[in-house]
């Protein structure tokens, strides 16, 4: 979990030219079938250290896919709307073909 989570922050904060100082707090959702850590030691990890981060856990929908984080970022930027990079690795850009990026 942590070197996948890892790396979707990492992926997360590089399209979108985000330093952890633009944080405010940050969201992760997991899949029922995760349960080996929480999503958020991964970000201690990269040492996002003085941020509020929280995990929950997803629906249990049938025939929903498996083994899925969700991050929810709240940050303080620039951007439009339009110019947020929306990143889904792996298997997970199916979920949103029209904004994965």
């Amino acid at each position: 979990m942590q070197e996948q989570v890892g790396e979707l922050l990492t992926a997360i904060l590089e399209r979108n030219e985000l330093r952890a100082d633009d944080l405010i707090s940050v969201w992760f959702t997991a899949t029922p079938d995760l349960h080996s850590d929480f999503p958020a030691a991964a970000a201690r990890a990269l040492g996002i250290t003085d941020v509020p981060l929280i995990c929950a856990q997803e629906l249990d929908i049938t025939g929903a896919m498996e083994r899925v984080v969700r991050v929810l970022a709240h940050v303080e930027t620039d951007l439009s709307r339009a110019g947020i990079a929306h990143v889904y690795l792996g298997a997970a850009g199916a979920l949103r073909k029209d904004i994965a990026q």
